[in-house]
């Protein structure tokens, strides 16, 4: 009697169907696990032939399991976390050898974060060669979903978040920035600024885009004749101006030389505020993401902290660490 050789189960076929699933089609799936969308198809295809039946009702727009899709999926992310914690700690010991990391900070940190992280990677992993990049947050998701970057600091997070590591490292709030003594009565604080010159952040990088929103929100529409992206020209033009801006503490810290010609307000109206992560691609550098976190958070405590107080000290307390 003759016997019919089934296709096997495999982790890359798993993949593919998770991917598949979460996405709701096989080209987003593909994207997920940078793979293409033929190659997906035919791991779907075999995962079918292996189980016997049908996974997904290819009718249905998003894709939607089977019944039998149903079943699998528990075994599918059961069977893929177990693998998962299998290589997070194998790595921790790969990791010794690491021969080359890329960071990407987010501009408004670079000079206060990235020098001491390159510095403890350096010490960690001798033999390491470390590389970094800073700019805008956008810019910098970018990086790391073109595995340009390895790891990121930046106040965006990825749109396809499943497959990234976000861990929260610290929250600020959005704050006012005037040029010294523009404001001579606190009471009529919004009056005053109505009359002096805004001086914005594009709205072609994410600070600007969020600003804008909450001015919106709050019914507080001033007229826009600058837009800049540097925080350092956002506040010396502020001074030059006799104007005005939102900025966070993070990014002021950015502008520190312009700092005795202007004064630092909480915001007239609702307070907003962003948070920082630290972001990395799901799977791939075991711990060292949670270790680095922890390493930015102690920067930022004992280091940009207490330089923000310095020279602002009635907002002493205002950035957060977010404790993991």
């Amino acid at each position: 009697m003759s016997t019919r050789n089934y296709p096997e189960l495999t982790l890359r076929g798993l993949r593919a169907f998770v991917a598949v699933e979460e996405t709701g089609s096989v080209s987003d799936g593909a994207k997920r696990i940078g793979g293409s969308s033929s190659g997906v198809s035919q791991q779907i295809t075999a995962l079918e032939e292996a189980v016997g039946a049908k996974l997904f009702d290819r009718h249905s727009r998003p894709l939607k399991l089977t019944p039998a899709g149903q079943m699998l999926q528990a075994h599918a992310l059961k069977i893929l976390k177990a693998v998962a914690n299998a290589q997070a700690e194998l790595s921790e010991h790969n990791l010794t050898d690491l021969p080359k990391l890329t960071l990407a900070i987010i501009d408004d940190l670079d000079t206060s974060l990235t020098p001491a992280l390159v510095t403890g990677l350096q010490t960690r992993f001798k033999d390491c060669f470390v590389n970094a990049y800073s700019g805008r947050s956008d810019h910098i998701i970018e990086l790391l979903q073109q595995r340009v970057a390895d790891i990121c600091v930046s106040a965006n997070i990825p749109e396809d978040i499943a497959g990234f590591h976000s861990i929260p490292l610290v929250r600020e709030p959005f704050i006012l920035v005037t040029a010294k003594n523009l404001i001579t009565n606190k009471q009529h604080i919004l009056e005053e600024l109505e009359q002096a010159p805004f001086i914005h952040y594009s709205e072609a990088i994410p600070m600007g885009r969020t600003i804008t929103q909450h001015l919106k929100r709050v019914r507080f529409n001033v007229p826009q004749k600058f837009a800049l992206e540097a925080s350092r020209s956002v506040i010396a033009l502020v001074a030059q101006t006799n104007g005005w801006a939102i900025t966070t503490p993070l990014n002021l810290l950015d502008a520190e030389r312009f700092i005795s010609e202007v004064d630092v307000f909480a915001v007239p109206f609702p307070a907003f505020s962003r948070q920082l992560y630290m972001i990395s691609r799901a799977l791939e550098l075991g711990n060292l993401p949670n270790h680095l976190s922890e390493e930015c958070r102690h920067i930022i405590e004992n280091q940009v902290i207490p330089r923000f107080a310095n020279i602002v000290p009635h907002m002493s307390d205002v950035i957060k660490i977010i404790k993991s």
